[in-house]
């Protein structure tokens, strides 16, 4: 008998070993829990990306925000995306010194706000952009035996540096929403559906989050986030890495008008429900209309589409200068025609900027 409990233990002690159940630390599970009380209370926290950098008129000035200037609030989420971090350079695909980036985050942080980061890595393969699908050997090149390989880890050093220089004075690790690897049911990067096999990119998802706890960066909540448009639970959960692996069940989402509420409704409910069944809080990880050209995009577009629906958060994109990129508009600024039912937006109880 005490020989097979010996044998028992043993195969408990290896069953727990592969397990390798991921913990994240007591300030992310502080931003779980405010996530899901919002949803309880029928409410959402209101993002956007790059908002203290620059607007449609304006670039690094201190304090200024497009949607404070037009609320009074600036966003409650953040959002900040590492790419050309994998290159070394000081500032990232879109011109934001990695610097300014860290201090931005430090701030928001500290006056209450939430932070997410995604990642538009580079081709490692051909040296081009995210965008590039030329070849679909990359995923695999990337992963353990592939020719990429080791550059690849040298990449992931790189990203979990920055991550790691995402403290407080007291040594607090600032907790960060982290979505590698979007939109993958589409197939416009080099991770997507059509340019890598399901079991590719779990790999790639794994390895990229195990590399990030073997560095001890429990602050980092994960999110998983497909595109909108012709998802069933199957092609949704078809690349999902598993409940250990993942936090936040998102979708990105761009689109306008009717048949655009009633698409983004079925698939949120679909998410819902599929958020229900892993234990695991919902989001709008990324949506808009790109331009803005519709006036009541935020009352009766968004909003309508998310009524009843328990998403923690919603990011819009970025607002770029206009000298730069005069369409690319995802919130508005004093002066456009969405003001007033932005206001709007901003007024509903269900709601939460940062000054909430």
């Amino acid at each position: 008998m005490k020989q097979l409990a010996l044998i028992v233990l043993a195969i408990a002690a290896f069953a727990c070993t592969e397990k390798q159940v991921r913990t994240i630390s007591p300030e992310a599970d502080t931003v779980m829990d405010r996530l899901q009380q919002a949803a309880g209370d029928n409410q959402f926290f209101f993002g956007q990306e790059d908002y203290p950098f620059y607007g449609y008129s304006w670039e690094y000035e201190e304090g200024r925000g497009d949607v404070k200037e037009v609320c009074g609030s600036h966003p409650a989420v953040l959002g900040c995306d590492l790419g050309h971090i994998e290159l070394g350079d000081d500032k990232n695909l879109d011109g934001v010194p990695f610097d300014v980036m860290r201090r931005a985050i430090k701030d928001h942080y500290m006056a209450g706000g939430i932070v997410t980061i995604s990642w538009h890595i580079r081709n490692p393969v051909t040296a081009s952009n995210a965008w590039d699908t030329s070849d679909n050997t990359v995923v695999a090149s990337v992963l353990e035996g592939g020719s990429h390989h080791e550059m690849f880890l040298g990449w992931l050093e790189k990203a979990a540096l920055f991550m790691e220089s995402l403290i407080l004075e007291d040594g607090t690790k600032i907790p960060v929403i982290f979505r590698p690897w979007h939109e993958h049911t589409g197939s416009w990067f080099w991770w997507g559906r059509k340019i890598c096999s399901p079991e590719e990119y779990v790999s790639l998802w794994k390895m990229t989050v195990d590399y990030m706890k073997n560095r001890g960066l429990d602050n980092l909540i994960m999110a998983y986030s497909p595109n909108y448009g012709g998802l069933t639970e199957q092609v949704y959960m078809e690349r999902y890495p598993g409940d250990d692996y993942v936090d936040i069940l998102g979708l990105d989402a761009y689109g306008d008008g009717p048949e655009f509420v009633e698409v983004l409704r079925n698939e949120l409910t679909m998410v819902s429900r599929l958020g229900k069944q892993h234990n695991k809080p919902i989001a709008l990880t990324e949506c808009g209309m790109g331009g803005l050209g519709n006036p009541q995009w935020f009352t009766q577009i968004i909003l309508k589409a998310a009524e009843g629906i328990p998403i923690t958060y919603l990011l819009v994109w970025r607002n770029a200068p206009e000298y730069k990129m005069p369409d690319h508009i995802f919130a508005p600024y004093p002066g456009h025609a969405s003001v007033d039912d932005f206001i709007d937006f901003y007024q509903d109880p269900r709601t939460l900027f940062l000054n909430d």
